[in-house]
């Protein structure tokens, strides 16, 4: 088993596996299918799974990850590899020129991982390839995994492969909605706790939703205010973010009526949890805004300096209404237009 394992993954992938799992175990189901088959007809569950084929060429991707988490005892082990965005490319550079391995890419790119989340286009997609070859960044991966009811263990590039080690901690999560266009909703908490969709220009690779609380429990925050070594961010989602073009689909929930112009951030759930009570309190009598207090304010984006902006927004809101969002509106306005004030 040893030397069949090491000859098809190589012995440095053999050795780090083997440091999670006996893959010589007769609890062990050891595969290598595109095909979760030989996994849903298996009579008995196992305490790990590995397969050695990449996930990128899995037609039906959270169907074998669904189908393997059926399979598996609670805690059991899911072991498994794939090619990311960023290890092709390191592929392509080490293969071609530098000039030709970026067209080559960029045709790839549009095939393998724009075509597949395009309707109409998709089904070309998949009558060409029959699914395989697929583009994945490393975000996706890690989102799908946790959606289909596993937990983060470990993961690891070794011979521009990435292996991850996942537990099962639970079932899969139902009704599913991971979005891929470039306009998506994300769900805010907003006045009198009220759950609106609030628009933004995508700046992640999709299911990164689902790796907000383990981005988090794992690097914290950054000084920026936002999750540190947040590897969910896309190379053209920091450039959106920077200039805060990814906020302007906001005026579409201001006309709604879900937002104003200035006001608190609309924050999710997760982040709701780390403001104090007080600052909840005051916050849930009022709408959020598009433009946050700490950029009218001038202040810096930690955590620590934007609820402080927004405590003192709200206080200064409740003296005066109106007169209070209107300097608000334009001090940022003069912040980010002359002081070349920038998001994180």
């Amino acid at each position: 088993m040893k030397t069949l394992i090491s000859d098809k993954i190589g012995e440095d992938a053999y050795r780090y596996l083997s440091s999670f799992t006996d893959l010589n175990n007769s609890e062990t189901l050891v595969i290598s299918t595109t095909n979760s088959f030989n996994i849903i007809n298996a009579t008995a569950k196992f305490n790990t799974i590995v397969n050695f084929t990449k996930v990128n060429n899995l037609r039906y991707i959270n169907r074998f990850f669904i189908d393997v988490n059926s399979k598996l005892e609670f805690d059991g082990l899911y072991i498994g590899l794939a090619e990311t965005i960023a290890g092709r490319q390191q592929r392509k550079r080490k293969k071609y020129p530098r000039i030709i391995a970026k067209i080559i890419f960029i045709f790839e790119f549009i095939f393998l991982r724009v075509f597949p989340k395009v309707s109409g286009l998709k089904k070309i997609y998949f009558f060409v390839t029959r699914g395989r070859n697929r583009l994945i960044s490393k975000a996706e991966l890690l989102g799908r995994l946790i959606s289909c009811g596993f937990s983060i263990v470990e993961f690891k590039t070794i011979n521009n492969k990435l292996y991850f080690i996942v537990k099962k901690t639970g079932l899969p999560i139902e009704n599913q909605k991971p979005s891929y266009g470039l306009l998506y909703t994300m769900p805010r908490v907003g006045k009198n706790g009220k759950m609106i969709g609030v628009y933004k220009f995508r700046t992640m690779h999709p299911y990164s939703e689902f790796l907000h609380s383990y981005i988090l429990e794992k690097n914290g925050y950054a000084a920026s205010g936002k999750p540190a070594d947040d590897f969910r961010l896309t190379p053209w989602g920091k450039f959106l973010r920077k200039y805060w073009l990814d906020e302007l689909p906001q005026l579409l929930n201001v006309i709604k009526g879900d937002l104003k112009l200035v006001g608190i951030r609309p924050v999710g759930l997760r982040y709701l949890q780390d403001i104090p009570e007080d600052l909840r309190e005051l916050r849930a009598k009022h709408k959020p805004g598009c433009i946050p207090p700490y950029v009218a304010f001038n202040k810096s984006s930690t955590v620590a300096s934007v609820l402080d902006a927004e405590r003192e927004y709200l206080i200064k809101k409740n003296k005066n209404p109106y007169f209070t969002d209107t300097i608000c509106f334009f001090k940022a306005i003069w912040n980010i237009l002359i002081k070349k004030k920038r998001s994180a």
